[in-house]
């Protein structure tokens, strides 16, 4: 068996362009330090909404293989080798957004059973033994079905490692402060007459923003972090569009949101490093290993 990098980090993501929208600084910046970074997405964003007009007869499956692409080009932009679909590509389907008829489809990742789609995220444990954890909160960070199944997916493969051998012991929820959130807007706003865009989204429109001090750590991504972003994103090209300066981008609903380069966590398992807690930047961890030991932790 290869021996791993001492630093190890897994996330868990419904669809191809969450990672990169929601991790993609921090993904590019540890792969740069050496971390063993495994990404595991849990569909194939088949119901995805495409962009670009010459792409929008791809549906169903066709956009599933094409977006599968899509992930392929963002992790070389992000320096990571080590992606895989949950239970290999095309066990979970797209289930569409809450409330249509697509979330009754009997294949999709909403109707799957939890412990047993866990239990193929757990094999994936065993193998990488992460010491981080990376996922949503319990709704997803918006509500998306996909979003919260992966979050119940990845706390409960969490739970059976553990009783398999393997405890991780930090586990963080992406999110972003939402004093960060409304100043981002606010540039936005002054910004969006030189933008190739014509609306903005809001505060609300963004993922996983609360509190500032429900957040506990911070990732500084600027630099070329930041560059590999931009560069994910693009690749994601049927669900992103990046605005020229890599600051903004669109998603379907042509709604303009800020590029974030610094990423946001909240640290729901294990001990922060030192007398790190949530609140103002000052207090937050600036590394998602932090007080973790190098060497394997064995339940």
């Amino acid at each position: 068996m290869t021996e791993l990098p001492a630093r190890r980090l897994l996330l868990v993501h419904a669809h191809p362009d969450d990672e990169s929208i929601n991790n993609g600084a921090t993904m590019a910046r540890y792969a740069a330090e050496g971390v063993h970074v495994t990404l595991v997405t849990c569909t194939l964003g088949e119901r995805g909404e495409v962009i670009p007009p010459q792409l929008r007869e791809l549906t169903g499956p066709a956009l599933g293989a094409h977006r599968r692409g899509e992930l392929t080009a963002a992790m070389a932009a992000l320096g990571v080798h080590d992606f895989r679909l949950l239970g290999g590509p095309g066990r979970y389907g797209d289930s569409g957004m809450m409330g249509l008829p697509d979330n009754d489809a009997p294949d999709c990742f909403w109707q799957a059973d939890v412990d047993a789609a866990a239990a193929s995220l757990v094999e994936v444990i065993l193998e990488v033994r992460p010491q981080v954890l990376v996922t949503y909160d319990d709704d997803g960070g918006y509500g998306h079905p996909d979003h919260i199944q992966a979050h119940r997916v990845a706390m409960r493969a969490a739970e059976l490692a553990e009783a398999a051998g393997w405890r991780i012991p930090k586990v963080y929820w992406n999110r972003v402060p939402r004093s960060v959130a409304e100043g981002a807007f606010a540039r936005l706003r002054d910004e969006l007459p030189g933008l190739p865009f014509t609306r903005s989204a809001a505060v609300s429109d963004v993922p996983g923003v609360v509190d500032d001090d429900r957040v506990t750590a911070e990732i500084d991504g600027t630099g070329a972090p930041a560059a590999a972003k931009a560069a994910a994103l693009r690749a994601h090209a049927t669900q992103i569009e990046v605005a020229p300066g890599d600051r903004y981008f669109v998603l379907s609903n042509e709604l303009a949101q800020p590029l974030f380069t610094t990423e946001y966590y909240e640290l729901v398992r294990g001990g922060p490093a030192g007398e790190s807690a949530g609140g103002p930047a000052g207090n937050r961890e600036t590394d998602l290993f932090a007080g973790v030991d190098d060497t394997a932790e064995a339940a």
